[in-house]
């Protein structure tokens, strides 16, 4: 089977994906839209990277592990995914419409939500959330399993009587869907979350593959 250093590339809502010629990006990760792959950067095997209708810009000599989603958006707001130098995302971690600024380290399983910021130098342990609008001082430390949140950050860990009441004061649907968060009815706020999505991702619809 022939390989090559650029995964698989879709043109999406009239943008291809850039890659540096000094980058790697695996044969089996796929790029769609206005991706940019820095200089010297990873980009490893099943990772997914999908610019939607903003873009997703990996700095140079950082490192996207396996099976890793880095999803940008533009439905609520412009919600681009800004991974700075020299920063290392875990495999099988998520991070949607967020910034993590230069090196920082995200492990395995993390999750980083639509309008968060991982200050430069942090460290997000194993399968951490960092929630909606979040933001991290410089070379702060989320341990495992924990949730931080706010601005000021705090920390809760798993099974904390606080979390329902602290998350539902972040916003995070209107945050990340533009719906209304103060919708009673669970039903229909979650039928209109998945309208969002189904026509955000229609425009998938319309992809078309890049050949090297």
């Amino acid at each position: 089977m022939t390989t090559h250093a650029q995964g698989l590339r879709f043109e999406h809502r009239g943008v291809v994906p850039r890659v540096h010629p000094t980058a790697f990006v695996a044969p089996t990760a796929t790029l769609v839209g206005d991706v940019r792959i820095g200089p010297r950067a990873r980009v490893m095997y099943g990772a997914v990277l999908d610019a939607e209708g903003s873009r997703v810009e990996v700095g140079e000599a950082a490192v996207v592990c396996e099976n890793a989603v880095l999803r940008a958006s533009a439905v609520a707001a412009d919600q681009p995914v800004l991974v700075g130098d020299h920063v290392f995302v875990g495999p099988h971690a998520t991070l949607l419409g967020c910034t993590v600024e230069r090196a920082c380290y995200l492990a395995a399983s993390v999750s980083v939500l639509q309008e968060a910021v991982v200050g430069t130098g942090s460290v997000v342990a194993v399968a951490a959330l960092v929630h909606t609008r979040t933001v991290l001082p410089p070379e702060y430390f989320v341990p495992p399993y924990t949730t931080a949140l706010g601005d000021p950050v705090r920390l809760l860990a798993p099974g904390d009587p606080g979390m329902p009441e602290a998350i539902g004061r972040l916003g995070f649907a209107g945050t990340a869907f533009g719906v209304d968060a103060s919708w009673t009815d669970r039903v229909a706020r979650h039928e209109r979350i998945a309208e969002v999505r189904s026509a955000e991702f229609g425009a998938h619809l319309e992809d078309r593959a890049v050949a090297d």
